[in-house]
């Protein structure tokens, strides 16, 4: 009897933590692995975790410049970490890199026009985009992005591929940095 009664304890405290753990995950704070190099320079393309608080789920109290976790809207199954570079109302340049001569042959460049394509983000969505333009699948690709998808606001990153000590010879925290929105509006 005291064994079962100990298994049927065990059990219903290993239930609750779940229970706290799934609330705190889905509703408060995610810290999760990125990869990729749409990011860069402010996330790292291998070993970055990054830290999302959830207060910010659904787009609320966001603006221009905060990096955001997302679904993905082309691939629900996966998560995307962008920076909002555009507010509902708001009319944005779609895809200047589209007609750069740099990467486009000069009839490209004259076809694209990126420069003359412009959007209002509609009510409920924001554009988003990488900071590394050229290697990041954002707006510019799946066109504005829902607010309800949005999961959280990423506020700090951790390189866990550094250590314990910066190239300085400084002791840190796996290279804990604060994710700062950068906008300025001029």
């Amino acid at each position: 009897m005291q064994k079962v009664r100990f298994v049927a304890t065990t059990l219903s405290w290993t239930l609750r933590a779940g229970c706290v753990a799934h609330f705190l995950h889905e509703y408060v704070y995610e810290f999760t692995e990125t990869r990729g190099e749409s990011m860069l320079p402010t996330l790292q393309a291998q070993h970055d975790y990054v830290h999302a608080l959830k207060g910010y789920r659904y787009g609320r109290n966001l603006d221009i410049g905060d990096c955001i976790v997302a679904t993905k809207p082309s691939e629900p199954t996966q998560r995307v970490c962008k920076r909002i570079t555009g507010m509902p109302g708001d009319i944005v340049l779609v895809d200047p890199s589209s007609s750069s001569p740099l990467t486009n042959t000069p009839n490209e460049v004259i076809l694209h026009d990126g420069f003359n394509k412009y959007i209002k983000v509609p009510d409920g969505h924001v554009w988003v985009t990488g900071d590394n333009l050229c290697h990041s699948l954002d707006s510019r690709s799946y066109s504005s992005l829902p607010m309800a998808l949005i999961k959280g606001k990423i506020v700090a990153a951790n390189s866990m591929d550094k250590g314990f000590i910066d190239a300085a010879g400084r002791l840190r925290f796996w290279n804990f940095r604060w994710i700062t929105n950068t906008f300025e509006n001029d």
